[in-house]
């Protein structure tokens, strides 16, 4: 194993911050806390993307990398006559909601609550069998009525995410929200201040609204125009009961996840390649992402303009898009590792 020298803090803050699509300025602040001092340029346009400029050797390509600030959330739609709202989710595996507790930006400041639905004891056999659907589940905000709902600071367009503190579990085990991309946005925050240093051109971008259709990242390619992309992601490890091994996309403590094609994006060969070459040639651990499915920035950062060769490395992580993940030290250090190796590679 890796002596791992993890900055754990810098992920427990990331992971920890609220920050549904359209309302990134926690984890947008933290990025800029860290990394402003290593920017050559620093700016924020205007969906919210922060983007990060190192200059480097001005005949060496420039490098475009992207991890996206929003989380899996809700939508508030609708406040009931006896102060329970309702929702729409973003992202989010449904089947794991109820008795879950979020977080909500209510205008009086946070509101907390629990995912509810009716009890077990009234169910038919039919519905025990049964996932329970989303329109049927609600929130409960602690209010015996719409007006005190409102007066609790409660409306509707009010944005949630999950509840859950991070913490380190040991054995270089981590669980916590938001790893999908939490975890990315870490991984690129620890390569730009290692870039600072050498000769390459790096553009980091904390992308906005991923979750929604990978809106921030189109706006932010246009933009920079890099010669080639890299999506930093986090992706499901399946190495759990009841997953065939032909059937794991993923596993914990196999090293990074490369991404050879999924719905959004094609890996470029020139990409792809110099991902493979660069963690051979230093002896890095990697995976291929088994099942293509899922998107990530790359699918759009790849269609900008006249197009961008474009990929994705990601960190395996149980458990994404539900309230809680787990993944280790281990991977996401042999990840910061592997996009160095990249950047070696391509920009020679």
């Amino acid at each position: 194993m890796l002596g791992i020298k993890m900055n754990v803090e810098l992920l427990k803050k990331l992971s920890n911050s609220f920050g549904p699509p359209g309302l990134e300025t926690e984890p947008r602040m933290i990025l800029q806390a860290e990394l402003e001092d290593y920017a050559d340029e620093m700016r924020t346009d205007k969906l919210g993307n922060i983007i990060f400029t190192h200059k480097g050797d001005p005949d060496a390509p420039t490098i475009m990398l992207a991890a996206h600030m929003d989380e899996v959330a809700f939508l508030i739609t609708h406040i009931d006559e006896k102060g329970f709202l309702r929702f729409h989710t973003w992202g989010i595996v449904d089947n794991v909601l109820p008795g879950q507790r979020v977080k909500l930006n209510g205008k009086k400041g946070p509101l907390y609550g629990i995912l509810g639905t009716k009890p077990p004891h009234v169910l038919s056999d039919e519905e025990k069998k049964k996932a329970i659907p989303v329109d049927e589940l609600f929130l409960d905000i602690g209010a015996s009525n719409l007006e005190e709902a409102e007066d609790k600071g409660a409306f509707i367009g009010m944005t949630g995410v999950f509840d859950v503190d991070f913490k380190d579990l040991g054995n270089g085990y981590l669980w916590g929200k938001a790893f999908d991309d939490r975890v990315g946005c870490y991984v690129m925050a620890e390569v730009f201040k290692w870039a600072k240093d050498t000769s390459y051109n790096i553009v980091a971008v904390g992308t906005v609204q991923e979750e929604v259709g990978l809106r921030g990242s189109k706006t932010a390619a246009w933009q920079v125009d890099p010669d080639y992309g890299l999506a930093l992601e986090n992706t499901f490890a399946m190495d759990m009961p009841g997953v065939p091994e032909h059937k794991q996309s993923a596993a914990l403590r196999k090293g990074p996840v490369v991404t050879i094609a999924d719905r959004s994006v094609i890996a470029h060969p020139k990409v792809l390649g110099s991902i493979l070459e660069g963690a051979d040639a230093e002896g890095i651990p990697y995976q291929f992402k088994r099942i293509p499915s899922g998107g990530t920035d790359a699918g759009s950062i790849h269609l900008t303009k006249a197009g961008i060769p474009s990929g994705t490395i990601a960190n395996p992580c149980r458990y994404i898009h539900g309230p809680c993940g787990i993944t280790t030290k281990e991977d996401i250090e042999n990840t910061v590792r592997i996009v160095k190796a990249f950047i070696k590679r391509v920009s020679n």
